[in-house]
């Protein structure tokens, strides 16, 4: 017979654990003429089996549902049902590793192009469906819906503000909610807006720059100076897509990237 120090030492488990399968009947030690406890090699058993069970995740009532059945269907029934979480819970993870790439990939966008303009394509986006503003957040269902790789957050990286202008200044503009897509996929039922060439600016906004200022018409200024300089010919449209936000003394920072079609 061994006290719980001991098993505590041999398996390497606290003994605050072992009172706890005490406590919900998963373990069931004797207690001497003193009160202690007492664990014969069936006791520890069946803590070893209780450690393996809760290793895998098993919460107290399926490992009480083990121990009280003597069919091997069940045990199987619930190694499979946890396969499947695990299974379920890997590909959430694979989507928010996806998404912590992204987000770096950003970070060195901003990093490396803030500031200047370059010449890019613009991958083709589905369109999904539209809002009337970033600020309807009773139309923010649809963001939810299409928030790729998150249980709970809402995030604004699948919806674009459209701009259209002309010589005399911003015409309208409006709010899609976008997905990124294979130019080779057949399936889309949405509009597909692609454009193989661009003029590409990565710009900062928000309150800790500019507080309540509105900046797009100087941006769309320097967007046309920047075609006129070099020569592009501007289709009148202009997609802007929040890549990250930070904050400066409670303030937000806010760096849009801005993809202007060109011919």
């Amino acid at each position: 017979m061994y006290t719980i120090g001991q098993v505590a030492q041999f398996l390497g488990i606290s003994r605050d654990t072992l009172k706890y399968y005490e406590e919900k009947e998963l373990v069931k030690p004797v207690r001497d003429d003193n009160g202690y406890r007492k664990y014969n090699p069936f006791d520890i058993h069946d803590v070893i089996t209780t450690n393996f069970y809760r290793e895998l995740d098993l919460g107290i009532k399926k490992i009480r549902e083990i121990k009280e059945s003597s069919s091997i269907e069940t045990v199987e029934h619930i190694l499979e049902e946890k396969e499947a979480d695990i299974l379920a819970e890997l590909e959430y993870k694979k989507r928010l590793l996806k998404q912590i790439k992204a987000a770096k990939e950003e970070c060195n966008k901003i990093k490396e192009l803030l500031g200047t303009y370059t010449i890019k394509e613009m991958k083709p986006l589905e369109v999904i469906g539209e809002i009337s503003d970033y600020k309807a957040y009773h139309e923010y269902e649809m963001i939810r819906r299409h928030t790729e790789g998150l249980k709970k957050a809402v995030t604004l990286k699948s919806v674009r503000r459209v701009i259209h202008f002309d010589e005399n200044g911003i015409k309208d503009d409006r709010f899609i909610v976008v997905k990124q897509v294979e130019d080779t996929d057949d399936s889309l039922k949405g509009e597909v807006l692609a454009h193989p060439k661009c003029i590409y600016m990565v710009v900062e906004n928000g309150r800790a720059v500019e507080g309540e200022k509105n900046i797009d018409n100087e941006i769309g200024e320097r967007i046309v100076t920047i075609a006129s300089q070099e020569g592009y010919e501007l289709t009148g449209i202009t997609y802007i897509n929040i890549l990250l936000t930070i904050y400066e003394d409670g303030f937000e920072r806010v760096f849009l990237e801005l993809y202007s079609p060109i011919t």
